[in-house]
């Protein structure tokens, strides 16, 4: 019975189900990446070295309970005086939050201290005024590569990535057999393994045929990667961030005659800018959800503020209590029962 009561106490403990939380549920029942479960890790792990540095309180100790509106605020806030922006605090703050709710799904009298977490209200996020491209600059930016073999790949490239608006990640990873001429369109390999088609124009086919025509002979594999690069006579996936720096060399060369082309010139900037035009255009916003990969409609009405703000413009010229401290009813260092709770 002593048995039975001593496991029960331990289920309280607040990082008792962190372990199964990270390397079981998000990976293998939500199908997560590694990418979001090792930002929970990362969440969670400094929740925990938070509490043992700032509050002096061992993982052995910390419960549920203890978990209350009023320490998450402090965290918060501890967070913040750190130099951590309002995103990130958010960041941490949800992570505790999805955390505690996946363990009371399970633990009914859980229920009532997850509802009270998830009231706790994160950080507001001051809007940027978001700098984009404007039509003479785009038309600049285009204009400079030149009529050279470097030259027709970078011009592709960045008529690509506008005209279809992928992320760069996408356009790295597309293959010659991503690309369909018959139907104008490339099939693309999206965030979370989704894939989608999108259609392209007649004129970016006509800058994909002639760079194809000149970086791909007949003997090119269907599965090649469509831009390359061959570093020490290996044949690889052109890097972002060789897209990154054409993109900028082309912007900072086009500024001379368009100045208010914007300093910093990536990727998604080009990915921004054909949204917010096929908004203007009067394109649904389901629509270019679809041609955006965005699983919901709610991220792809970020682009519709700028056009509107441009219209606009044309138009006007119960705190829960805390619970006794028990006493610890783990034993060990720290930092090794951190990580057995699959935390750092």
């Amino acid at each position: 019975m002593k048995n039975k009561s001593k496991a029960s106490n331990n289920e309280k403990l607040f990082f008792s189900k962190t372990l199964q939380y990270l390397d079981s549920y998000l990976p293998r029942q939500l199908g997560r990446s590694a990418e979001t479960v090792r930002s929970y890790r990362d969440s969670l792990s400094g929740f925990r070295k938070y509490l043992y540095d700032e509050k002096n309180i061992s993982i052995a100790k910390f419960t549920f309970q203890d978990c209350t509106r009023d320490l998450l605020l402090e965290y918060c806030a501890y967070l913040k005086e750190h130099g951590n922006s309002a995103a990130t605090c958010n960041v941490r703050l949800a992570a505790i939050k999805t955390y505690v709710q996946y363990v009371s799904d399970d633990d009914i009298s859980l229920q009532s201290i997850a509802l009270q977490i998830s009231k706790v209200p994160g950080m507001k996020i001051p809007k940027r005024e978001k700098k984009l491209i404007t039509n003479e600059g785009l038309a600049a930016i285009l204009a400079q590569p030149k009529e050279t073999k470097i030259g027709i790949r970078d011009k592709t490239i960045m008529v690509l990535l506008y005209d279809s608006a992928v992320r760069v990640s996408e356009l790295t990873g597309l293959r010659i057999n991503d690309v369909d001429f018959k139907t104008l369109s490339i099939h693309i390999h999206g965030k979370g393994n989704k894939e989608r088609s999108v259609a392209i124009t007649e004129k970016t086919a006509a800058h994909l045929k002639r760079y194809m025509s000149i970086y791909h002979s007949d003997r090119s594999r269907q599965d090649d990667y469509l831009f390359y690069t061959v570093i020490k006579g290996k044949v690889g996936s052109i890097s972002t961030s060789t897209v990154e720096r054409i993109l900028q060399k082309y912007a900072d060369e086009a500024r001379n005659e368009c100045p208010d082309i914007p300093e910093h010139v990536y990727p998604h900037l080009f990915r921004a800018e054909r949204a917010t035009h096929l908004y203007r255009d009067g394109v649904d916003s389901i629509m270019i959800s679809k041609i955006l990969g965005h699983s919901s409609i709610e991220t792809t009405k970020i682009y519709a503020l700028p056009s509107i703000e441009q219209m606009r413009e044309a138009m006007n010229k119960v705190d829960m209590p805390a619970d006794a401290a028990e006493k610890p009813l783990w034993e060990g260092d720290e930092d090794e029962m951190a990580r057995l709770c699959g935390l750092k």
